[in-house]
């Protein structure tokens, strides 16, 4: 759960600030399994996405300074929780089989027909 505002006549009534509900979801991406028959440590990957969505959570997206005159469209927030998640990979906080990682890709769906996702290489 979020608050936001967008500047520019394409988003319409959108421009005034307005509160937005997601899902998130997070796809581990990898050409073969680990040793262990995985892509991702599952628990490791829903506590460091938890984590991550803690920081927007309940926010104003417009009071955050780290996004200060930037849009935070649903595509935007997706490729940054994105990442955020590679970030985490690189930092061995999904376990050290999640190097073999290939690809993070997270979908934000605010409803069925309203959704946006965003991939990324590791």
């Amino acid at each position: 759960m979020v608050a936001h505002s967008f500047r520019g006549e394409v988003f319409g009534p959108a421009q005034r600030l307005h509160g937005a509900t997601f899902v998130v979801d997070a796809r581990f991406k990898r050409a073969d399994l680990d040793s262990d028959n995985i892509v991702v440590d599952i628990g490791l990957a829903t506590e460091r996405l938890r984590s991550v969505l803690g920081e927007l959570n309940y926010r104003n997206l417009d009071e955050v300074p780290a996004f200060a005159g930037i849009n935070t469209s649903t595509e935007f927030l997706a490729k940054h929780i994105a990442d955020q998640l590679a970030d985490l990979v690189h930092a061995g906080e999904l376990g050290e089989g999640a190097r073999g990682l290939a690809a993070i890709e997270v979908s934000l769906h605010e409803s069925h027909v309203a959704w946006a996702s965003y991939e990324r290489p590791l």
